[in-house]
């Protein structure tokens, strides 16, 4: 069990903050898709150097689960470690839960597995129905996004449904002053 640290220090004890917009939430996804790429690509370097390149079913399937782990692990050490990405950092856009000053572990892994709710409908309505050519699954995949993304117009604090779910809430920081 995560033990809470110091309520000084709690975000559920300092003056509440707003919500950064959707359009400000959706403008991260689409900067920090830019990063993810660049790790990800890292990431499948490795995997084809560990396992010499080799493309039976068993290796393609395993690429699959390492970059899910991989970008799992990139999601949730930068929430739990700072409350941010850098794409959230550069927009001033932090995950919080009340009653922690830091996300625990378990909150931020849940976290990751809800917001997979952008992807994993239209994901399987495309192997349900057969789907296989781009467009198609380019369809799916943008019509499941803005079905999720209307989501936060349901919610009273303008929060995601995975949010939601998880316990967590985006914040708007404010500018710093120079």
């Amino acid at each position: 069990m995560q033990a809470t640290e110091p309520a000084a220090t709690s975000p559920v004890h300092a003056p509440p903050q707003p919500a950064p917009t959707i359009k400000r939430r959706v403008t991260v996804m689409v900067y920090e898709f830019f990063l993810l790429f660049a790790v990800e690509m890292l990431a499948v370097l490795v995997y084809l150097l560990l396992t010499g390149n080799r493309q039976e079913p068993l290796f393609q399937h395993g690429l699959k689960l390492w970059l899910f782990l991989v970008t799992g692990l990139y999601f949730t050490w930068c929430w739990r470690d700072s409350g941010h990405t850098l794409a959230m950092k550069t927009w001033r856009i932090k995950v919080v839960q009340a009653g922690h000053a830091r996300l625990p572990w378990r909150t931020a892994i849940a976290r990751y597995l809800l917001a997979w709710g952008w992807f994993a409908p239209a994901l399987l309505v495309c192997a349900a129905f057969g789907l296989h050519a781009r467009g198609e699954i380019a369809i799916a995949l943008a019509l499941g996004i803005v079905l999720w993304a209307l989501t936060a117009l349901l919610d009273k604090d303008r929060q995601f449904l995975h949010d939601r779910l998880a316990g967590t809430r985006l914040v708007q920081l404010p500018k710093i002053k120079r």
